[in-house]
């Protein structure tokens, strides 16, 4: 035998109802079914009993309403009116439905028998549809075998009774034996209502007392699922859970089934399948006895929408007895359901979760309770703070294994998900969480991607800067947006791109094919609009990416990295401002769990800040740098011949993308200054930007242009300054390099001219080339060398700081 219970969508509809004909005709066994009331209906009937209540006399009309629809229901399936049988429900639901309009009062026991309209409605036009159909059906009304008290709304079941009697009415069982869901009686036929989730728990009772062989929950989804699919969109299916893993999914949140509905099955050993009755093909989640010890350590990631967090606190609470039992009684008296509880060790607070419906009468029952120790000062005013959500891991193989909270709290805290309070019971089965409501989305994603492996992570990005380099980088991120998909399980977005006029974000990617003209056709680009998106979107894995030279977009630094987002730029200003504000940067990012990353700003995409990194974590010293730091200017100095004037050596490198957008932050010495600063910072020394030496190899008159015109029609009249360098160098087999140098606490940058013996001679197009002289590189320095300039170049570099964070759980 076989339990089958088909839920309120399942039966929702003309069509759904023919479904579920065709699944019980396609079962060779002996089936007990039991049917929810239409979709929908039991809301109709609460909100009529409601209005009767009031006194409203348009109650009828809703009445009316409920009449007709199952009226169409039963001709659309049998194509003739209903039978006395029918009308006699719908007769009594009026009588019930006019006293309460009369007496103004809706008792729980009028409540529970409107309310049982719905089951009794829908099972009828199921069996007669069934007869029609040619299926061996018979008809039981659930209130002469299920037996409860009279606490009506939510029944208790007087198992012994119950027992009996399905036992003995069994004995007589048809094919196909129909059974309402939710309702049952009292033992002097009182109809009683089981309670939310009633229907899961009226197939439960059946399934448990009759030992079926298996109990199937028919829904609208395949099944149990990793996450909420509609906050996680790569939630995938599961085949299979334990008893205590499906009964921890569904108390937090998985809606498929209601806790106290496997409870009967549990106690009796018998299996169960959540199937859909959209797709009856689908194997569906079978929950047994046994887990999976060979499979993922987290079965699930559920999640419980709106919560409120109800403490009591106080010092006067420390090593005294009965304050919990008085707070859990409160709260008990007052039908308010406790989903989390957590107590810190000093005795200090006791904390509940609850839901938020019920945070009002919940505050109002303990501040009632507590109202002496409250203005005596011995324990704090009771509060609720709103806005929660619970998030919850589920799985037994949790069990016995370490650091799974570790990397839990470690992936929410690096996305800025902050942690209101924390349960874990002693199953080991559970961790669960309680975060900011706004965050609920964000953090089940980057859970879902963290604990299931084979899930692609998602990886947000916001741009600003749309030049050479911002260009070579969404190039790129195009030419790689497959390969990273597919070989790292990344998808990397533009959620937002922005330039100095113009901005643009969509939540679900900007499409890289055309971000051009939708970036044409976008709004006014704003500093602080920019922010309040990016903030606002509150995505997971978000990176803000600075692909301009402005002091503006730098200065925007601090409080990105507050908000848990990390920095990722070829921008030098941030990193070179006073030491004070570049310390503060590396301490934020710390702090709130971003990351802070400019390898770009030293040598474009060559590896020297990593390196030296690496080298300063590992416990080496830096003590002498010697550095070619300008792929701009090696590029110049090894292009002049003193034949093609300077001028158009300087004009030919900004074509080719090698200069800054204004050429003379690279021939004044400006660029390369901030560069050494960036690298002695690194090296773990104090240096501010003006404490490098700068001996310029430009006369004075190109030092004071006025633009960058005016700086080309100067660097043109002194083009003999220019070549007499070149010749002086020549002529003694050197070449000219801007070096940049640091040895015993002094910084310097300027021209010199290198013989070939020299490491720096060589540097050929645009290279760069960096010496490291340290504890462990005293006599041959480390060496770092390649190229340093261009736009591809630099957007590389910015492209292995995006893999390098995206790839950092």
């Amino acid at each position: 035998m076989k339990v089958l219970k088909f839920g309120g969508t399942s039966v929702g509809s003309e069509e759904a109802i023919r479904q579920v004909a065709r699944i019980v005709h396609s079962s060779i066994d002996q089936l007990v079914l039991v049917t929810s009331a239409v979709g929908g209906v039991t809301d109709q009937l609460v909100h009529i009993g409601e209005l009767a209540a009031s006194g409203r006399k348009d109650y009828a009309s809703f009445i009316e309403g409920v009449k007709v629809q199952h009226e169409q229901l039963y001709y659309n399936l049998i194509e003739n009116k209903p039978d006395e049988q029918f009308y006699k429900i719908i007769e009594e639901f009026e009588d019930i439905c006019k006293g309460v309009w009369l007496l103004r009062e809706l008792t729980p026991r009028s409540a529970d028998y409107i309310y049982s309209t719905g089951e009794r409605l829908s099972t009828l036009i199921i069996s007669e549809f069934f007869r029609n159909e040619g299926i061996d059906v018979t008809l039981y009304d659930s209130r002469n075998y299920i037996i409860t008290d009279d606490h009506f709304g939510h029944a208790h079941v007087d198992f012994k009774e119950t027992t009996k009697r399905l036992k003995e009415v069994s004995k007589t069982f048809s094919k196909v034996n129909l059974f309402p869901g939710f309702i049952a009686s009292t033992a002097d036929n009182q109809t009683t209502t089981l309670g939310r989730g009633g229907s899961d728990y009226s197939a439960a009772i059946l399934a448990g007392v009759l030992n079926a062989d298996h109990f199937e929950v028919w829904t609208d989804v395949d099944g149990l699922m990793t996450a909420d699919p509609r906050m996680v969109k790569r939630a995938h299916f599961i085949e299979h859970v334990s008893y205590e893993e499906a009964l921890e999914l569904s108390h937090f949140g998985a809606k498929v089934i209601y806790p106290p509905s496997i409870q009967p099955a549990l106690e009796k050993g018998i299996s169960i399948t959540i199937k859909n009755t959209f797709n009856p093909d689908h194997p569906g989640t079978l929950i047994t006895k046994e887990w999976d010890q060979d499979k993922e350590l987290i079965r699930g990631i559920s999640s419980i929408k709106d919560i409120s967090l109800v403490t009591l606190s106080g010092n006067s609470m420390v090593g005294v007895p009965k304050f919990s039992y008085r707070f859990f009684r409160a709260l008990s008296e007052a039908h308010i359901n406790v989903i989390l509880i957590t107590q810190s060790s000093s005795e200090h607070s006791i904390t509940v979760g609850i839901d938020t419906k019920d945070s009002k009468a919940a505050v109002k029952a303990l501040n009632t309770e507590f109202e002496e120790q409250i203005e005596s000062h011995k324990i704090d005013p009771i509060q609720a703070e709103n806005s929660l959500s619970i998030i919850a891991l589920v799985g037994s193989n949790m069990k016995n294994q370490v650091g799974v909270s570790g990397q839990m709290f470690n992936v929410l805290g690096k996305n800025g998900v902050s942690i209101k309070a924390i349960a874990q019971g002693s199953s080991e089965r559970n961790i669960s969480a309680v975060i900011a409501k706004d965050d609920l989305s964000k953090a089940l994603n980057v859970l879902h991607e963290s604990f299931f492996l084979s899930v692609t992570k998602r990886i947000n990005l916001f741009i600003i800067g749309t030049g050479n380099v911002g260009k070579a980088f969404i190039e790129q991120l195009v030419q790689q947006f497959t390969y990273l998909k597919k070989h790292h399980q990344l998808n990397i977005k533009i959620i937002g791109l922005g330039n100095s006029r113009l901005m643009h974000f969509e939540n679900d990617g900007i499409p890289l094919s055309k971000w051009e003209s939708i970036l044409q056709a976008g709004e006014k680009y704003s500093s602080e609009k920019f922010l309040e998106k990016m903030y606002s979107a509150n995505l997971r894995n978000s990176i803000f990416i600075d692909i301009t030279a402005s002091e503006d977009v730098a200065a925007l630094y601090p409080q990105i990295l507050k908000k848990s987002i990390s920095v990722v730029t070829p921008n030098k200003i941030a990193a070179t401002g006073p030491y004070a504000d570049y310390l503060s940067l590396k301490g934020m990012s710390r702090r709130y769990g971003s990351r802070f990353l400019f390898e770009t700003n030293v040598c474009a995409g060559l590896p020297v800040l990593s390196t030296l990194s690496d080298l300063v974590r590992s416990g080496d010293q830096i003590h002498q740098i010697e550095a070619v730091l300008s792929g701009t200017l090696v590029f110049l100095f090894n292009e002049y011949n003193g034949k093609t004037k300077f001028v158009d050596v300087i004009k030919k490198a900004k074509e080719l993308g090698y200069t800054e957008p204004d050429p003379r932050l690279d021939l004044f010495g400006s660029d390369v200054k901030r560069k050494i600063v960036i690298l002695i910072r690194e090296s773990g020394y104090k240096c501010e930007y003006e404490d490098i030496q700068l001996n310029s190899f430009l006369p004075e008159s190109c030092l004071e242009s006025s633009s960058v015109e005016d700086f080309y029609t100067k660097v043109e009249k002194e083009e003999a300054h220019f070549k007499n360098l070149f010749e002086a160098a020549n002529k003694e087999g050197k070449r000219l390099k801007v070096v940049a140098k640091y040895k015993n606490g002094h910084g310097s940058v300027g021209l010199e001219a290198v013989d070939s013996t020299h490491p720096f001679y060589n540097l050929e197009g645009k290279d760069n080339i960096v010496l490291f002289y340290t504890n462990r590189y005293k006599e041959q320095p480390m060496v770092i060398k390649g190229a340093g300039a261009g736009a591809e170049v630099t957007a590389s570099g910015i492209f292995a700081d995006v893999l390098r964070l995206a790839q950092t759980d």
